[in-house]
Parts: structure tokens; C-alpha cells; sequence
């Protein structure tokens, strides 16, 4: 996938201009392809922050220094990637982190691919698989506890639990297998009952960990949250005040919104897209009839759905039409405008006043208790990632047959062997100690370059 015998270098910093950049240099002639860079006779020391100068990179011959900066070399193994790593602090000007770049590329340094600093990690043992997915999680987070929670698997939480499934069911198999040896001695090392006993915990512990994996996923990837409604009930007051600012247009006029408004916000630890829609109402208008259409094919593929009612006025067929078309979504039922008489006095999920804020954080709790079932979000998920949780499923069903086996009248072991097997290649391959080179490509080449 990746080559890992040569040099490699990138600007591991975001594009742009910066008070810093840093370059990243990897690989067994890390030091010599920075001598190249570095305007100084005496080698670096190790793990020393060294202030120097870096040359010019306008030729070969020309040795000008170009920027004052801080070198520091990390020694084999006792690197990020585990090989020898020159990291350069520059002034953070894109033409002075490029020109590095292109002088360490002329002394024989490979310009690095995404997450190729990462992919070395894991193969020099620095990393597993968990551990290297959670640095792009930690790198992607835009709250709180998406950091967390990855900030949590880069520290193994993840991983140690997968291999105490392991160490378990490890146990398991040498105890199969040794019964396999000696098949005519009468002696078997572990009794049916008992296999079915651990195999059962084991299946109970996985269930606690994947019931817990809906919620790890809406917080690590958030979701799309629609508000729909009729003109005028307060669908676009309600968007800005979950929003902060006024985002949406507000105005008497019914049709005001005719295109989908979205905005990024945080709320209670979950990363939202909020979307703003055109009101639900058959119209002649042609911009407005495709605003509707567009509200509708949003909130068919939202996470969740704002129905947003208007309790000051009496309910209306388009609201109807509303509630029975969201009926089998999940929704939450908003009634608007508590500030004034209520006109009904059918449920809903929360009441609230998007003209004076009444209710809006109630709202706000309602939102991520219908995505996650839990209010408010503390705590991390354990699991949080859509492979992680698929292999721990398929790891699930294997010892479910597993435990059938040994329940059968007249299972071999072996049958209940290549169950327990093929569990373990399932968590195996979670932390990545055996997974094919199409799943690592998928997921380093998702990393950004410079990680």
C-alpha cells in the first residue's frame, strides 16, 4: 500500500497562514535529508529543541538562510512513527513551509500520502488500528465529547477491552483444542456446562458494549436534525434561536423560506446540522413549490424532524398532513408560541416560545434524547465507530453459534472451535492484527496529509 523503506515528508500543519508550521520528516535518512535544510555544521541532539536556520530553497547551490526556526529530532523507535523524525518549527507562510518541503524533496526525502506518518505507527507497533482511527477522529473533532471519546481510544480504553474478549476466549480454545489431542485419553480439559457459561458472559458483555454503539456513532459522526412545518409557525424563529444568531430570514410574509438554510451547531455534546425548511403548503409559486419538494426530500433522510406546530392558531390540514407524513420518522413535536393562548391541546413532545426563549433548552434535551435516548450526554461511549461495532456484531454471532454447538447432543469440538475462531479473527481485526490491505488503504487514506 505504502512504501516504508524511503524518506518522507510533509507540512503537518493546516493550510493557510499561521503564527507556525511544522514539517515532518520520516525515515531512516530523516537527518540527513534536515542537514540538507539546516543552515548548521553540528548535528542535532536528541530530543533537544535546537533554534537554527533553515537554507534557501531556490537551488541547489544556494545556501542563504531563509527563516529562523526550531529543529527537533526524535531518534528510532522513540518517535511518533517509530522511525527516525525530523519535525521543523517555521514561521507559518505557506512559501516558507513549501520551500522546506521542496528542499527536503531535492535531498532525496518522498513527499508523504495521507496518513502515511499514521499507517507507519501501526506498522512499527506505536499504534493499533483503534488507536490510529482515533487520531482522525481527534484531528475531525468539532466538540467536545467527539475529543473525548477519541481522545479515549487513543488511550486503549477500546483496545484493552478487546483484548480481555480475547485473553477469554483464548483460554477457551487451548482448552478445546488440548481435549482434541487426546481423544482417547477420556480427559477433558473443560466441561460443556462451563463453555457454555463463559461463552454466555461473553455474549452479555458484547451485548452491554454494541447496545451502547447508536449512541457512540451519533456522537462521533453527529446527525442532520430538519425543522419542518406550515409558513408562519415559527420554523425559522425556532432555526436561529437553536442557532445563536438570526441565520434564517424571519419576516409576516407566508413562503419566506424557499431554500433549504443549514447551519453547524453543537448541542449537548452532539455535532447538528440544522435545516431550515420551506413551509409545507401546496403552492403555484415555482421557486416556492421547489423549496417544498426540497424540505421533503430533506427530511426523509434526516436523522430527526422538528415537526413545529402553532399552538396559538387552531390546527390546520396542512398540519395534519404533516404529522401523518412524519409518523413513522423519528420526530420531535414541537408546539410554538407558548407566550400566547393555546388555540388545541393535542401532545407534544415540548412546548416552547421561539420569540422569547421559553423552553428552548428543554428543546434542546429533547433533540438529543430522541437521537440517542440518553439526556444530557456525560459520559463517552465505549464504541464509537461503524467498523468497530459491525466486527463486534459478527464476533456476537459467532460465539452465539459457538454456545449452539456445545448445546448440540453430539457436536465435536471442533465445530465449537471454528466458531470461537472465527470471533477471535473478528476482534482481531478491530485493532487491526490481521486485516487486509483494502480496509487499511480505506481508512488512512481518509487521514489528511501531514498525519
Amino acid at each position: 500500500m505504502f512504501s516504508v523503506d524511503d524518506t518522507i515528508v510533509a507540512i503537518a500543519t493546516p493550510p493557510g497562514h499561521g503564527g507556525l508550521g511544522v514539517v515532518r520528516i520520516s525515515g531512516s535518512s530523516a537527518c540527513d535529508v534536515a542537514a540538507r535544510l539546516l543552515a548548521r555544521v553540528a548535528p542535532l541532539e536528541p530530543r533537544h529543541a535546537t533554534f537554527t536556520q533553515v537554507r534557501h530553497a531556490g537551488s541547489r547551490g544556494d545556501a542563504r538562510p531563509f527563516d529562523d526556526v526550531i529543529a527537533t529530532w526524535f531518534p528510532a523507535p522513540h518517535s511518533y512513527t517509530g522511525e527516525h523524525v525530523v519535525e521543523v518549527s517555521a514561521h507559518g507562510s505557506p512559501i516558507v513551509l513549501q520551500s522546506l518541503v521542496r528542499t527536503a524533496i531535492d535531498a532525496g526525502a518522498r513527499l508523504a500520502r495521507p496518513g502515511e506518518f499514521t499507517f507507519r505507527a501501526f506498522l512499527n507497533g506505536k499504534l493499533d488500528l483503534v488507536q490510529a482511527e482515533a487520531v482522525r477522529d481527534l484531528i475531525a473533532a468539532v466538540t467536545p465529547l467527539q475529543a473525548r471519546v477519541a481522545f479515549d481510544q487513543l488511550e486503549g480504553t477500546l483496545t484493552s477491552t478487546i483484548q480481555a474478549f480475547d485473553v477469554e476466549l483464548l483460554d477457551l480454545v487451548a482448552r478445546l483444542e488440548a481435549s482434541l489431542d487426546f481423544p482417547d485419553e477420556g480427559y477433558h480439559f473443560v466441561d460443556p456446562a462451563d463453555i457454555d457459561t463463559r461463552i454466555g458472559a461473553l455474549i452479555g458483555r458484547l451485548d452491554g458494549i454494541l447496545s451502547d454503539s447508536a449512541r457512540g456513532r451519533m456522537i462521533r459522526d453527529g446527525a442532520t436534525v430538519v425543522i419542518a412545518g406550515r409558513p408562519n409557525v415559527g420554523k425559522s424563529s425556532l432555526f436561529n434561536a437553536l442557532v445563536g444568531h438570526a441565520r434564517a430570514i424571519v419576516m409576516e410574509t407566508p413562503g419566506t423560506t424557499r431554500d433549504l438554510v443549514t447551519e453547524a451547531v453543537e448541542c449537548d455534546g452532539l455535532a447538528l446540522t440544522l435545516v431550515d425548511t420551506a413551509g409545507l403548503r401546496d403552492t403555484t409559486d415555482g421557486a416556492e413549490h421547489e423549496g417544498v419538494w426540497r424540505g421533503i426530500r430533506a427530511r426523509d433522510v434526516a436523522d430527526l424532524v422538528v415537526v413545529v406546530l402553532d399552538r396559538a392558531e387552531p390546527l390546520t390540514t396542512d398540519d395534519e398532513r404533516l404529522l401523518e407524513e412524519t409518523m413513522m420518522l423519528r420526530r420531535v413535536v414541537v408546539g410554538n408560541k407558548s407566550d400566547r393562548p393555546a388555540m388545541w391541546a393535542r401532545d407534544v413532545s415540548v412546548c416552547v416560545s421561539a420569540k422569547n426563549g421559553d423552553g428552548i433548552d428543554d428543546l434542546r434535551q429533547a433533540i438529543v434524547r430522541s437521537l440517542t435516548g440518553q439526556e444530557p450526554l456525560r459520559e463517552s461511549a465505549a464504541i464509537s465507530n461503524v467498523r468497530h461495532a459491525q466486527l463486534l456484531r459478527d464476533a456476537r454471532s459467532n460465539l452465539v453459534r459457538a454456545q449452539q454447538a456445545v448445546a448440540a447432543a453430539h457436536a465435536s469440538e471442533e465445530f465449537v472451535l471454528a466458531d470461537l475462531h472465527a470471533a477471535r479473527a473478528c476482534l482481531g481485526e478491530v485493532i487491526g492484527a490481521h486485516t487486509s490491505e483494502d480496509v487499511l488503504r480505506h481508512i488512512f487514506e481518509q487521514f489528511c496529509i501531514g498525519k
